[in-house]
């Protein structure tokens, strides 16, 4: 049988990760279609702590956990209760904690492969490079009050895109900008570990 963690793990799910301001997240609704596509049998349970709450109090915070087994393997993962900027709650709300299962759910599936080189922080699947992306993509220009990238950064982006041999084009194309001038600095980190990949894939 072929392995699942294998087939998950290739899976670019790039197109399926939600930002909410400075963080991204891959969405849960995906994460779940994509674990039962592989494995039909798979299962996932929310663990309970004292007086059957999906919850566990601390002197530190509040924390979820969810296990998710795929292919009779059976991996968990803890995750704290977060605010919108990603601190942790001591007194969250039933929302709070609902959100925080469902982020759990989807680093326990990352687990058995999905969506595991997220959170390697890489940008693509081991083996796939921007190259290979030929999916229109309609190209957006940044609001004004997006802080975009410093000059410095658009020097490193374009010894790197000659370094690697990248195609200009394609690259803004993956990314949905208009110029490397319109990237958001936000988004300069993963920009450059892409072409950082491309540049070793073509040494």
């Amino acid at each position: 049988m072929e392995s699942v963690f294998k087939k998950l793990y290739a899976t670019n799910v790039n197109e399926h990760i939600e930002k909410k301001g400075q963080f991204s997240y891959l969405s849960w609704p995906f994460a779940v279609a994509q674990l039962r596509l592989a494995d039909p049998v798979a299962t996932w349970e929310v663990k309970r702590f004292a007086d059957d709450l999906p919850y566990q109090k601390t002197d530190l915070g509040v924390f979820v956990e969810v296990a998710v087994t795929c292919q009779g393997i059976t991996l968990s993962q803890i995750h704290p209760v977060l605010d919108s900027k990603n601190r942790p709650l001591v007194e969250p709300s039933s929302f709070d904690i609902n959100t925080s299962i469902q982020r759990c759910l989807v680093k326990a599936i990352a687990l058995h492969g999905l969506g595991l080189y997220v959170y390697a922080g890489e940008d693509l699947p081991q083996g796939e490079t921007i190259i290979e992306a030929t999916r229109p993509v309609t190209t957006i220009k940044p609001s004004s009050d997006v802080i975009l990238l410093t000059a410095p950064q658009l020097r490193l982006i374009n010894k790197l895109i000659r370094e690697s041999g990248t195609d200009v084009q394609q690259l803004l194309t993956f990314f949905g900008y208009d110029a490397l001038e319109n990237i958001p600095k936000a988004e300069v980190n993963r920009v450059i570990r892409v072409l950082e990949q491309n540049r070793q894939e073509a040494a």
